[in-house]
């Protein structure tokens, strides 16, 4: 492992923190996920803006379980063996929607190599299901890369949410230390293949963090490939180290730095960038959905 990756845990710049929750809205989410025994990549993944999106009645649906078959070294989502499929999720992730009224809902899952379509038949029952109860919201899906196979992707492609998002998660050369069996040019393939069946049908979504050690030419290197492979939307944040057994932070990104990330993605074509510090792939992500329908 590179000295970028193995420093000690620093202490969070200004711009970094966080208030906690003051309001009941914020103790409603909390209950109305608690009773519907849903997963969220909001707790499972140690988010640091779930007190904010759950103090707006908002969240992150993370089905398929909560234990990984894989280990991302950024990751704190438990990785073990998983339980078998609950047939039931989708409609509870459904009726949730309705019950917090969402007019935008993001869906991710815990990666599941162990299912022959890496969990693909689950997120398009949950689109479905969910497309049924609230046809007035827009889905958005964070998937894993199903090990590139187009079966799998076809079957997502199908559901037709309205965003398709995979995260490249960070630069070529920090990948294998960064990601747990996911490879570069395979998240690029994946984006690549998505957007070659879709067309403009729905769009294709994808994020970076930073502060993991890489160099700016390397980012903006990243930005062209997404580009190359016609990824629509951005987002690009700073990385924290969830818990201690995570990647430390190599370094703490300044926001006149993500702002001028910003200006070079708009710059080569992407349709909507969210770059800022405390951007996460599903921070504010309907403003992701009404920048793209303009």
């Amino acid at each position: 492992m590179t000295e970028s990756l193995t420093k000690p845990r620093e202490r969070l710049p200004d711009w970094l923190r966080n208030r906690l929750p003051v309001s009941e809205s914020y103790a409603t989410t909390r209950r109305l996920l608690g009773s519907l025994q849903l997963n969220t990549v909001c707790e499972s993944a140690k988010c640091p803006n779930h007190w904010e999106c759950w103090q707006k009645g908002t969240a992150t649906f993370m089905i398929a379980g909560d234990r990984c078959t894989r280990a991302c070294g950024f990751c704190a989502v438990h990785t073990a063996k998983p339980l078998p499929l609950d047939s039931e999720e989708p409609k509870r992730v459904a009726q949730a929607v309705q019950r917090l009224k969402l007019r935008h809902v993001v869906i991710t899952s815990v990666a599941r190599d162990d299912l022959p379509d890496g969990g693909a038949g689950h997120f398009r029952q949950t689109i479905e299901a969910v497309r049924q109860l609230n046809p007035q919201a827009a889905i958005e899906v964070l998937v894993p890369d199903f090990n590139d196979q187009d079966e799998a992707l076809e079957t997502v492609i199908s559901a037709r949410p309205q965003v398709f998002n995979h995260n490249l998660e960070t630069v070529r050369r920090l990948t294998p230390e960064v990601r747990s069996r996911a490879t570069y040019d395979r998240s690029l393939s994946v984006l690549r293949k998505v957007k070659a069946r879709a067309g403009n049908r729905f769009y294709t979504k994808s994020g970076i963090m930073v502060g993991l050690g890489e160099t700016e030419p390397e980012v903006i290197q990243a930005l062209r490939d997404l580009r190359s492979v016609e990824c629509d939307i951005l987002t690009l944040g700073q990385y924290l180290q969830p818990t201690p057994a995570n990647l430390p932070v190599a370094a703490f990104i300044p926001p006149e730095k993500f702002a001028e990330y910003y200006r070079i993605a708009r710059d080569l074509g992407f349709v909507h960038v969210a770059s800022a510090p405390k951007v996460r792939s599903s921070y504010h992500a309907e403003d992701f959905q009404a920048a793209g329908s303009q």
